[in-house]
């Protein structure tokens, strides 16, 4: 079996124009995943009774289910049952004429909320409740202590899992082909389906696929780098707990070295 070197560089001009709808197809689903996440991630860690249950049942319900069965129920199911709704309503609107990428961006977001919601309370958990009591009891407000100090923490714990969800994501959009979302691999298959040179194809969107995912783990990289600060922090703070010797004031620092007398 012989690959078509020609057909390889030429369907990979026609892929390559793929990319900004997988793009668009993996980030703008998490940008709008992200806050709603962190809700249900806050809502379970301090067990708001009604918000808690239930936003434990969404994130049962999404992970105990296939993507692409979300998919399908999404692609076939909803639009019909939107239709019946507008028709009743007495609205003239083609609902089969929107365009099939606002389910894929409906169906991917939902998934990654229930994903992050679970990634982020694994990192809440990190840090440690007594630093939230502490920043309350000086009078902070909740929405205060979360972004001075609980998110930041929480921020680096979360970062690989966010990565790993992230490159997950990315290649979950794969599967918008069954919604007709012209992403690169339904391009790849489209073109293939003509000539049957599904070796070529097949093997360009895993070279792509590659590619764009090694970027997006270079991009968490640098970012956890950018945040290791905290984590550096938090660490000295838990050596200094409990090594209680490092906690000194400029007093004692004089007096290990020999100028004053420490009293």
């Amino acid at each position: 079996m012989t690959i078509d070197l020609a057909y390889v560089q030429e369907i990979l001009i026609l892929v390559l124009k793929g990319i900004p709808t997988t793009l668009r197809l993996t980030f703008i689903p998490l940008l709008l995943a992200l806050p709603f996440a962190f809700l249900i991630a806050v809502a379970r860690q301090r067990n708001l009774k009604v918000l808690a249950r239930v936003s434990q049942v969404y994130v049962s319900f999404i992970r105990g289910t296939p993507l692409i069965v979300q998919i399908l129920v999404m692609y076939s199911i909803f639009p019909s049952l939107l239709n019946v709704f507008v028709k009743s309503r007495g609205i003239d609107f083609d609902v089969f004429g929107i365009n099939p990428i606002y389910y894929a961006y409906i169906v991917f977001t939902l998934n990654t909320i229930a994903i992050l919601s679970e990634v982020f309370r694994s990192a809440l958990e990190t840090v440690d409740k007594r630093q939230l009591e502490a920043a309350l009891s000086i009078g902070l407000l909740p929405i205060q202590a979360y972004r001075r100090i609980v998110i930041p923490q929480a921020l680096v714990a979360a970062t690989p899992n966010l990565c790993n969800s992230t490159v997950n994501l990315l290649k979950s959009t794969s599967l918008a082909f069954l919604m007709s979302v012209q992403d690169i691999t339904a391009i790849a298959k489209t073109e293939a389906a003509f000539g049957y040179n599904y070796l070529e194809s097949y093997l360009v969107i895993f070279i792509v696929y590659i590619v764009l995912c090694s970027l997006v783990q270079v991009f968490f990289q640098l970012l956890e780098q950018r945040l290791s600060r905290y984590k550096r922090g938090r660490n000295i703070a838990v050596k200094s707990e409990n090594q209680p010797e490092y906690f000194v004031d400029a007093r004692k620092e004089r007096y290990h070295a020999g100028i004053e007398e420490y009293s």
